[in-house]
């Protein structure tokens, strides 16, 4: 996470507590989560290199250039076009050739891109959507547990 210049993916007036372990706002109402969350959320993941991973909820991008650095390709998706077009244009800008961002709902994930090794949902929800469940690879037969309140892998 540190190789990750996290001031660029907020607000300038909000810049210079980019690195302070609190949330910040990017606007549209959303937050950059806490650098704590970020990195506990994708512990949680158990990632690979070889990993492709499915994020709802790209906000301003910061989670999915996190995952980005570990990964082989990140598909991510934000329900608010404004947060899609800038994240998007802030990871291409720094070089994140492995993320894709789409402007959509995520509740349907992205299937043609399926299955994915991992799925990270940053944006509030209160259930697993049977979609995304679907869209994950099944290793061994064995049921994909969610792993706490926004990860789940199989």
């Amino acid at each position: 996470m540190s190789r990750i210049p996290r001031h660029l993916f907020v607000p300038e007036n909000v810049r210079s507590r980019a690195y302070g372990d609190h949330p910040l706002p990017i606007g549209e109402g959303q937050t950059i989560s806490q650098p704590y969350v970020v990195a506990l959320m994708t512990e949680a993941l158990k990632l690979r290199p070889g990993d492709r991973v499915l994020e709802i909820g790209t906000g301003s991008g910061y989670q999915a250039a996190v995952l980005a650095e570990i990964v082989k390709q990140v598909y991510t998706i934000e329900i608010r076009r404004v947060l899609a077009d800038r994240a998007g244009q802030t990871l291409k800008d720094l070089g994140y050739a492995n993320v894709s961002v789409r402007y959509a709902d995520g509740y349907q994930g992205w299937e043609e891109h399926a299955p994915f090794d991992a799925i990270i949902i940053t944006a509030s929800a209160n259930h697993i959507p049977l979609p995304l469940i679907k869209q994950l690879k099944e290793a061994d037969g064995s049921s994909c547990p969610w792993d706490g309140p926004s990860t789940i892998r199989c």
